[in-house]
């Protein structure tokens, strides 16, 4: 599918942009151009890719001009680039807006007016039942998405969403952090040991978003079927690996936090199709004329349930440790670690 094709990976330089980086590099694939504000962190990813086949593009999804200045001749388009951090986002809401939901826009309207075949954008689970700033400006980036998707032909371009949890060892994890806790010899600080949150590898976020490219049609939001564990069991898990007694000290439920994550609403449920390891939450093609779908419905209520992180599988220690393992990012730091020996 991606043979001597041109992606467009929208803030590029964040963990995904990496983890895709990883995944194409040794591909048949023609160009990667990574699209973001930082130029610090392009020039360390520059330096460390070191390929001809990685371009560069300096700009800011919230300037249509500076999107457009990348989109010419693209092919496909992952457009990570967000404000993500729900307590920054609880201070700075209209920055979260002005990048999640205007900056899509912009990164949507120049994909279609430049032809690009298909563009995946990158949702979260706080987008669903949304209670934070950062959901709720996520929760309407894919009303964005769906709403645009309705304006185009999907030969000309097919505008998709996919949406998962949270993604182990990247921007954002607490993994990091409390690794770093344990080196220092100091407490891990945990919100609330019984707070459970989806967990899954950058690898898994990717093969989401490339299932997407071969499965999704315009307007659906695909979502992945994500294994959960609780906050004390990845904590009690990282302690483990390491071989640390280290305390685990409560710090309370930071601004905008729940208690649990959904995926998939109930809402959603009732429509979304079944494809083995991902939901598919198909678009609702109806337009405002709704007296030509009127039907006869049921009053009864269907038991439909939500998927979120607590009726999903809950991982406990030694099933989160294998998880963890399986992370580049956790192999060096033991690695170091014995070596420090």
């Amino acid at each position: 599918m991606f043979k001597d094709k041109t992606i467009l990976i929208t803030g590029g330089t964040g963990s995904f942009g990496h983890a895709v980086l990883d995944r194409f590099l040794s591909t048949n694939i023609g160009e990667i151009r990574i699209f973001s504000r930082d130029e610090k962190k392009q020039d360390d990813m520059r330096t460390q890719y070191h390929s001809d086949k990685v371009k560069f593009y300096i700009g800011d999804v919230r300037d249509i001009n500076s999107v457009k200045n990348a989109m010419h001749g693209i092919d496909y388009v992952f457009h990570a680039a967000a404000l993500k951090q729900v307590p920054s986002c609880e201070f700075f809401p209209l920055e979260a807006v002005k990048t999640n939901v205007f900056g899509t826009d912009n990164v949507l309207s120049a994909t279609i007016a430049y032809g690009v075949k298909k563009v995946i954008c990158l949702s979260t689970d706080k987008a669903a039942y949304p209670i934070n700033a950062m959901g709720t400006s996520k929760a309407m980036m894919e009303k964005v998405v769906v709403a645009k998707s309705r304006t185009v032909s999907p030969d000309r371009t097919s505008i998709c969403c996919t949406r998962y949890g949270n993604v182990m060892a990247s921007r954002g994890s607490v993994i990091p952090r409390f690794v770093e806790q344990v080196k220092a010899g100091h407490p891990l600080t945990v919100t609330e040991p019984t707070m459970t949150r989806f967990i899954m590898s950058l690898e898994e976020a990717v093969e989401l978003v490339l299932f997407a490219y071969e499965n999704a049609e315009s307007g659906d939001i695909m979502v992945q079927k994500a294994p959960a564990c609780t906050i004390g069991v990845l904590a009690q898990a990282v302690n483990e690996l390491f071989k640390s007694d280290a305390e685990t000290q409560v710090i309370g439920i930071r601004h905008g936090e729940k208690m649990y994550e959904t995926l998939l609403t109930k809402e959603e449920s009732a429509n979304a199709l079944d494809m083995g390891n991902f939901f598919r939450v198909p678009c609702d093609k109806r337009d405002l004329n709704y007296e030509k779908y009127f039907d006869h419905g049921s009053k009864e209520i269907s038991p439909i349930k939500e998927f979120n992180s607590e009726n999903t599988t809950l991982l406990d220690i030694e099933e989160v440790k294998q998880k963890l393992l399986s992370l580049k990012y956790i192999q060096d730091e033991l690695s170091a670690m014995e070596n420090r020996k």
